[in-house]
Order: C-alpha cells, then structure tokens, then sequence
C-alpha cells in the first residue's frame, strides 16, 4: 500500500505560477507542499557553456513528444526548481492595454480575458518589484500609465546606444527591455555570459528560485516544504467528483499519494494540460475539470524568429546584448492596420549555436557572422485555435498538435525588422525560424473566463467543475499577446493566490 501523506495545500510545480502562489500562501499557516518533478539545476561551469547548453541540451528534460502526424521531436522543456524560468531571457514586459480585449488580427481573432488592464495593473506592480525588474518608464508609447520601475535600467551598450538612435531617426520609439536581472552597481550580474537560454551560474537572474522560492527557503518557513524529483501522475477526486482529493505521486522509485484541501497545478501549459487528461476517472470521462471539452485545446507559444543582422565590415563586441526592443509595431502601423507584433534583442548569438540544422552557407560562415551579428527576437501574437492541443494516448504519451496561426502578420514584422536593421547599416539579414519545438512561451491550454462553456477555469483560477482545484500558470491565458508571459503569470497569479488566501483565512 501507498504511503499516504498530508498537507492543507498542495502545490505541483515550482515555475513562476507554483512559486508565487507559495509565497503569497505561507503568510496563511497553512501546511504547503510543492512538487517539482526535477532536482536542483546545480550551479556549475556548463551553465555557461555554449556547446554543453545549445547543442548537447545539458539541462532539457530529454522527453520525446509527437506532433499531428505522429512524428517524434524534443522539446525545449526543463524540469527542475525553479521550471523553465531557469532558462529564460529575464524579460518582464506587461500585457498592453489592448491585449486583454478580443482584437482582429491577419489570421482570425484573438479571445479578451475576463477582466480590463486596470484590474491587473497592481499587481503587475507587485509582481516587477518581486522581480526587482529594471525599466525606465514613458519612453514605450503602447505602454499604460505604470509609475516608475523598481529598478534603473540596464543600460545599452555602445554598438547597442547607437542602434537605438539609429532607429530613433527612422522615427520609431525604442526602449530599454524590462529586465529581471540583477545588474548594475553592486548586482550580482557578470556581462558576457550567455544568459538568454541559459542558466545563470552566479544567481544574477531573477528566476522562480533566485527572486521568490530560494529566500523562502533560506528563511526555513516551517509550514513550507519542497519535493523535489517527485512526478505526479494523477489527481483522484470524491466519488461525487466534486473535490480533488489525493494525488499519486512517483519519487525515486516509491509510489506516495498526498493528500490535501487544496490542489494547485502550476507545471506549465502543456504539463498541467496533460496531467488533468491523464487525471480521468468515471466521473470525470474525458479527463479532470474538463466538462467543456476544453482542456488541453488552444494551446498557444507565439510565432518566434531571431533576425541576426550584420554588416561585413562591423564587428559586435556588445558582452550583454539584451537591453533593447521596439512596439511600435504592436498595435499595426503606417504600413499595417492590425497588429504586428513585438521586437527585441535576444542574448549574443555564438558561432555553436549555427551548426546542425542551419543552412550550409551559415555553419560555413558561423564565426564571422556571430561576431558580427546584431541578434533580434521577434515575436508576433500566437492566436487561440480548437484544434492546436494536448493529447495524451493510451502509452501516456504528449501528442502536441499544431499547426500556424496569424502567420502573415509575422511575415510584415519580420519585413519590417529587416527594413530598420538595413536602414540602420546592417545590410544582411538572416531569418532563423523556430519550430515546433520552440514552445518557451507556451500557454492557453486551461484558459479562464466567465462563461463554464467557454473556459475551464473561472477567473480566480478555480476550475468549475470543482471545489478545490486551481490552475496557475500560463495554461489559463485566453490570448498569448505578443510580449514574453513571465511577469503575467507571476502578477495573475498574485492576484488569484491574494484571493485564495483570504478564502482560507476567512474559514482558519
């Protein structure tokens, strides 16, 4: 028989979404476990390897999952403390007004959320100073009125400053990227580590576990416990199917079940999907909270490119690259009447990351066009479809099925990075487009609302068809706007823990 073991809230989890809600939690008294199904990301000398990250996959979780047509693929997905935040770029870029509205876009329409900007707006205040996010308020157009960042921002380098007046004098509005690294006079940060896609060895970047789990835990919260390398396999509920009552749990090799009140799932929007499909049950036939037919659907991760951008005569010796973006063509354009999307610089490419896969003439030529390179991410609104999904099949396999959406507006953006990049002297542009595997920006998969037929979650993050489950992570975006999710998910999820706390407290 199966250990059985306690707890009033049990976290599944421990990203961005599962690390938020703990720390908004644990001021409840409450007994809270987290699980992650990984381990610690030791700090180490292959953190900043470039060949032990980008090629060998060092740190990916090395799972193997299908796309439409059965056919195999990895996916850039990490399973360890801290989950995929680990690896991020240090991005913390708000939704715009706009976003939370259904807008018209070139391939169809996107979804409104349940509520305006102005009801999240606190909390993405509490949410950047939890991040100690570095920004310089008023000089992005498409941005709300916020008040100031927590943080001065990180300032460009010399090739990167001149850039932005480059582009100033095209008559856009460039801005410093919203950053979540601690640079700056007596920051942690090192210039010239990979940094975008990598973990940082020296703790500079303000991930799930350097900026909220890790003080927590140093702190011995006593009513807070992590698991690590604990995969949970399913979530049983009453047998009415009103409540979730338990979850079966593997670590290292024992079968544990974990009872709780409460039962949160943050483990990303393909993990969380695929859990509550695995979770069905004779109340629950078609899998757990899914009534509407919804779980798993609209799947969502941007389309993503990199512009590398170069002049055979310049050389780019910018250490840390990631320090600018424009939105000037977020809402449209002269030149386009629905929104575009999102540009920004990425981390420095390197010449191992322009090997397998690349055409012939880029791995010939990889070490003169990385050190020339000016290296843009651009990234356009992934739209809500039925039938983009997660499936799992009876090996308990992840069947990821997607096809493109809103593709021409990612076509004109693009066209539009290469026209600035040539206006402002880098006449060559090569586009690197990312695949089905690029899913760092995934979400949408448990989306929330007001509407039981047409969400799964309400918009609190509680599932309708029970009373004591929650999602919170980016699963529950019903549109994927065009700027990274990671200060989103960790404001909604302030919001929504904020409620559940005082719930909880209200029945102590």
């Amino acid at each position: 028989m199966a250990k059985v073991n306690r707890y009033d809230i049990l976290i599944i989890g421990s990203g961005f979404g599962g690390a938020t809600a703990a720390h908004v939690l644990k001021d409840t008294g409450a007994s809270i476990l987290i699980l992650e199904r990984g381990g610690f990301l030791r700090q180490e000398k292959q953190n900043w390897d470039i060949t032990e990250v980008s090629v060998k996959r060092r740190y990916d979780a090395g799972e193997t999952w299908f796309d439409a047509g059965g056919r195999p693929f990895q996916p850039r997905i990490y399973y360890n403390v801290g989950g995929c935040s680990k690896v991020f770029g240090g991005a913390a870029l708000r939704l715009r007004a706009e976003d939370f509205a259904s807008r018209e876009h070139y391939g169809g329409s996107s979804i409104g959320w349940p509520y305006s900007y102005g009801e999240l707006a606190p909390y993405y205040r509490r949410a950047e100073s939890l991040l100690q996010v570095h920004g310089r308020e008023g000089e992005d157009p498409t941005e709300a009125d916020r008040g100031e960042y927590p943080s001065a921002p990180v300032p460009h380098e010399p090739l990167i400053a001149d850039l932005a007046e480059k582009w100033k004098g095209l008559g856009l509005h460039p801005f410093h990227l919203p950053l979540a690294i601690d640079q700056g006079p007596g920051g942690r940060c090192r210039k010239g580590s990979p940094c975008d896609g990598f973990p940082c060895m020296v703790r500079a970047k303000l991930d799930a576990e350097n900026a909220i789990l890790r003080p927590m835990l140093l702190k011995k919260t006593e009513n807070l416990s992590l698991w690590t390398e604990s995969c949970v396999r399913r979530l049983e509920t009453d047998r009415f199917g009103n409540r979730v009552v338990r979850a079966t749990v593997e670590k290292a090799g024992e079968r544990l079940v974990i009872e709780a009140d409460c039962f949160i799932v943050s483990s990303g929007a393909v993990n969380s999907a695929a859990l509550l499909l695995r979770s069905k049950s004779k109340q629950q036939p078609s899998g757990l909270a899914n009534s509407s037919g919804l779980v798993g659907s609209n799947f969502m991760s941007h389309n993503n490119s990199v512009v590398l951008a170069l002049s055979p005569w310049k050389m780019n010796p910018t250490r840390f690259q990631k320090t600018l973006a424009v939105n000037d063509f977020y809402n449209g354009g002269p030149e386009s009447d629905r929104p575009l999307g999102h540009i920004q610089m990425r981390g420095k490419v390197k010449p191992e990351m322009l090997g397998r896969g690349r055409p012939v003439v880029v791995r010939l030529a990889r070490g003169p066009i990385a050190g020339r390179s000016v290296d843009l991410w651009v990234m356009t609104e992934d739209l809500p479809l039925a039938e983009n999904r997660v499936v799992v099949d009876e090996q308990d396999r992840i069947h990821l099925l997607r096809k493109p959406t809103n593709s021409e507006a990612h076509e004109r953006l693009l066209d539009q990075a290469r026209r600035i990049m040539r206006r402002s002297g880098y006449p060559i542009c090569i586009v690197d487009r990312r695949g089905i595997g690029a899913i760092q920006h995934q979400c949408g998969t448990i989306r929330f609302g007001t509407d039981p037929r047409q969400a799964v979650l309400d918009p609190w993050c509680k599932a309708f068809d029970l009373d004591n489950l929650y999602v919170m992570d980016a699963s529950l975006f019903p549109s994927s706007g065009a700027v990274n999710p990671s200060l989103t998910i960790v404001a909604q999820v302030l919001r929504a823990a904020e409620r559940l706390k005082a719930e909880i407290q209200a029945h102590a």
